[in-house]
C-alpha cells in the first residue's frame, strides 16, 4: 500500500503545533534529517542532530520548538515540545492503515468450542483454538495459529498476533497487544530436589495482564505458583524476555529485551529494568528505580535509585569503580616499580 499525506493531513493528525513555511510535496516517506528528499517527511528528535537541519531537503520537518532557523522555499517547518511523540503520532495513523482492523467474524479453519464465548465483533483468525470457557472480548483481533486456552478471558480491542499461546485461566485486560511468538501462561519453573531428583512443584496460578500492556515477541510470562503472575496497566515489555512465577510488575514499568526476573520479585510503579539485565528472586525493586544494561541485581532497591553492575551497586559507585579500573595497570607498573626499587 503506498501512503501520501498532505500537510493539512499531517497537522490534523498532530493537533497542536506551529507550522512554518509550507509545501505542495505529497509526504510519502519518513526518512532521517540527513537523507531525506523532497517528498519525505523528517524529525528532530534528539538534539544531537539539530545541525544537519539546515541541509535536510525534506519537504515537512518536526522540530523542537525553540529551534532557531526557517525553513526552505517549499519546505515546512511544524514546532512541537516534543518531535518524538508528533512522530508517535503520524506512525499510529499510518499503522491504522496498513494494518487496519480485521473485519468481525470467524474463520472456517478456527477450532471455536461450543462453551467459549467470542464477541460478534471480534476476528478469529485461520487456525486459531479458542478452548471452553475463553471469552474473547468485543474487537480483539486474534491471527493466525493463535491458541487460547481454558477458561482465559480477553479484554477488548485486543491484538493476538500468530503463534502466540494464552494458557488456561489466565486474564488479559483491554487494549492490549501480543506480538508474535508470545507465550503468556506457560508452567514457572518450579522443581524440589528430593534424594537428587527433580521433582516437579504443580504451578497452579495463573497470569493477569492488565490495560494496555504491551508484551514483545517470543516473550514468556509463566503462570504463578499459586495466585498470580501480574503485569501491571500500561507496562511495556520488549522482545525475549523471561517473566518468572508469582512476579508482580506495577504500572507503567519497561522491561527491556532479554531481561530475566526471576520468580516473586516485586516491580513497583515506572521501574526500567535494561537490556540483558537479570534481577534475581523475591527482591523489590522500588518506584521508579532503574536497572542498567547487562546488571545482576542482586538486593532490593531505593525508589528512584539507578544501578550498574554485577552485581548491581548504585550506578555513581559504579561510576567511580569504572574510572579506577581503567587506572589498573598504570597502578600495577607503580606497585611494581616500586617493590624493585626497595629490594634494590
Amino acid at each position: 500500500m503506498k501512503l501520501a499525506f498532505k500537510l493539512q493531513d499531517i497537522v490534523g493528525i498532530l493537533a497542536e503545533g506551529t507550522i512554518e513555511g509550507g509545501t505542495d510535496e505529497p509526504i510519502t516517506n519518513i526518512a532521517a534529517l540527513s537523507k531525506a528528499q523532497p517528498g519525505d517527511l523528517a524529525f528532530l528528535g534528539n538534539r544531537k542532530y539539530t545541525p544537519e537541519v539546515k541541509d535536510c531537503r525534506a519537504s515537512v520537518i518536526l522540530l523542537f520548538d525553540d529551534y532557531e532557523g526557517v525553513p526552505k522555499p517549499g519546505q515546512a517547518f511544524i514546532r512541537l515540545e516534543n518531535p518524538s511523540l508528533g512522530l508517535a503520532r503520524i506512525c499510529g495513523a499510518i499503522e491504522a492503515l496498513l494494518w487496519p482492523q480485521a473485519e468481525p467474524g470467524i474463520h472456517p479453519s478456527a477450532v471455536i468450542d461450543p462453551a467459549a464465548s467470542v464477541d460478534p465483533s471480534a476476528w478469529v483468525g485461520p487456525h486459531c483454538v479458542v478452548s471452553a470457557g475463553a471469552k474473547i472480548g468485543p474487537r480483539t483481533s486474534l491471527e493466525s495459529g493463535v491458541h487460547i486456552g481454558r477458561e482465559v478471558v480477553l479484554g477488548e480491542q485486543c491484538r493476538v498476533a500468530p503463534r502466540v499461546t494464552v494458557a488456561d485461566f489466565c486474564q488479559v485486560g483491554d487494549r492490549v497487544r501480543l506480538h508474535p511468538g508470545v507465550v503468556v501462561g506457560a508452567d514457572g519453573f518450579g522443581f524440589e530436589t528430593d534424594k537428587g531428583i527433580h521433582k516437579k512443584v504443580p504451578q497452579i496460578g495463573n497470569v493477569v495482564i492488565e490495560n494496555d500492556v504491551e508484551i514483545g515477541a517470543n516473550s514468556t510470562i509463566d503462570r504463578a505458583r499459586f495466585s498470580s503472575t501480574r503485569i501491571g496497566e500500561g507496562s511495556k515489555v520488549d522482545n525475549l524476555v523471561q517473566i518468572a512465577h508469582n512476579v508482580v510488575i506495577g504500572k507503567g514499568c519497561l522491561i527491556v529485551a532479554q531481561a530475566g526476573i526471576s520468580g516473586s520479585t516485586v516491580l513497583e510503579d515506572f521501574v526500567i529494568v535494561a537490556g540483558q539485565a537479570g534481577v534475581t528472586g523475591h527482591l523489590k525493586l522500588a518506584q521508579g528505580s532503574v536497572i542498567g544494561a547487562q546488571a545482576g541485581l542482586r538486593s532490593d532497591t531505593e525508589a528512584g535509585g539507578y544501578y550498574r553492575g554485577s552485581p548491581a551497586i548504585p550506578a555513581s559507585l559504579q561510576h567511580r569503580i569504572d574510572i579506577l579500573n581503567k587506572r589498573l595497570p598504570e597502578l600495577f607498573k607503580r606497585v611494581a616499580t616500586l617493590e624493585r626499587n626497595t629490594a634494590g
